[in-house]
């Protein structure tokens, strides 16, 4: 099962247990500022990346940073085009 985008993330958050609340530097600090993929084709970008097109610079809550990160992780998947048919096609060996 391939992970990418919330799931990815979340699953860095849990091998650090980051305190909240916590300021957007620490957090990448923490977690060392991982390469999130965002879709199934492995396709990935910074979490201080993604963090800055949040806007945000403390979140209070796990949920207030992934609600804030989900709907740019949805905005790289579209750019890079990977809908299902994308996805399809990545996983072909042609």
């Amino acid at each position: 099962m391939v992970t990418f985008g919330i799931a990815a993330l979340d699953a860095h958050l849990e091998d650090v247990g980051v305190v909240y609340p916590v300021e957007t530097e620490t957090l990448v600090r923490e977690l060392g500022d991982p390469e999130i993929p965002y879709d199934a084709g492995g396709r990935t970008v910074s979490l201080s990346e993604a963090l800055s097109e949040t806007h945000f610079t403390r979140f209070e809550t796990e949920q207030e940073l992934l609600n804030a990160l989900h709907p740019v992780f949805e905005s790289y998947r579209e750019r890079s085009g990977s809908g299902l048919f994308a996805q399809l096609r990545s996983m072909l060996p042609f």
